[in-house]
């Protein structure tokens, strides 16, 4: 899968969205807490980020595609309602969620023991590996040569916490908004490196291949879930099931192999 030069540009921060948020009916709250609520209010609200390429991306129109857009699209057909897919960012996604401005977070959102304190995951629908990412010539084998280096990273993200877990102590890690932000950091030189997922790093290749970005080592493999707030089971179980079913009729995987050009892999939480 190959992305156009607009949908590249979205990595490097060139074109990011602005969250928009439609009017809903008074009677029904803006973040419905069950499906009936849902199908009252007679759409599915979902967040997702749009800079996570092929996660999540705009496209020349301006609206939101990816993986996630796929997965939230099929979500919402299998519930019987449209779907409005609202643009978040890393740090305000959960803060959305919570703040009922969306119903769900479809938001490439790893599955975490710590955002478990604050939102309910379903079962993992997509998978990530998060590493570091540097430059072919920069002499990094582990995270003992980050020693005095600049580390960049996407603020309250799931490279931010492993990395800040196992960097010596006077490397200086610098964190952004999001990964677009943190990937043009990089490209114009003001970080040595990046914490970064592996499908961004592949991106980030093709924007500037006389650098020879490589993975230098994994950090960890992160399962991500679909989101919701605490207490909603009944919800939760509906989603669980919605993921099941798309699993085993295949449209999970032919999501999965028109975004990554793999089959999904084997999903479950850790």
């Amino acid at each position: 899968m190959s992305l156009s030069i607009t949908r590249r540009l979205a990595v490097a921060g060139v074109l990011m969205a602005a969250a928009t948020i439609g009017a809903v009916a008074t009677a029904v709250p803006a973040a419905a807490q069950t499906v009936d609520e849902i199908k009252a209010k007679g759409k599915l609200t979902i967040g997702m980020l749009v800079d996570f390429p092929p996660f999540g991306i705009t496209t020349a129109e301006g609206k939101p595609d990816g993986y996630d857009a796929d997965v939230a699209k099929l979500l919402a057909k299998h519930m019987g309602v449209p779907v409005e897919i609202v643009p978040v960012t890393g740090p305000n996604r959960i803060p959305y969620l919570l703040t009922n401005k969306v119903d769900l977070l479809v938001a490439s959102l790893g599955i975490t023991p710590a955002r478990a304190e604050q939102v309910q995951f379903s079962e993992p629908y997509a998978a990530i590996e998060i590493g570091l990412v540097a430059p072919a010539n920069t002499k990094i084998k582990d995270t003992a040569e980050l020693s005095g280096k600049r580390v960049g990273v996407a603020r309250a993200s799931t490279q931010d916490n492993a990395l800040t877990a196992v960097a010596p102590k006077d490397a200086r890690i610098m964190r952004f908004d999001d990964d677009a932000s943190a990937v043009q950091a990089m490209l114009s030189g003001q970080v040595d490196a990046l914490g970064l997922s592996n499908v961004v790093t592949k991106e980030i290749k093709k924007l500037a291949p006389q650098a020879n970005y490589e993975m230098k080592f994994v950090l960890n493999r992160q399962v991500q879930g679909i989101a919701m707030r605490k207490g909603q089971d009944a919800l939760l179980a509906w989603v669980n099931g919605f993921i099941e079913s798309a699993k085993a009729s295949g449209e999970l995987n032919e999501i999965h192999k028109k975004w990554l050009g793999t089959d999904l892999p084997p999903l479950t939480k850790s």
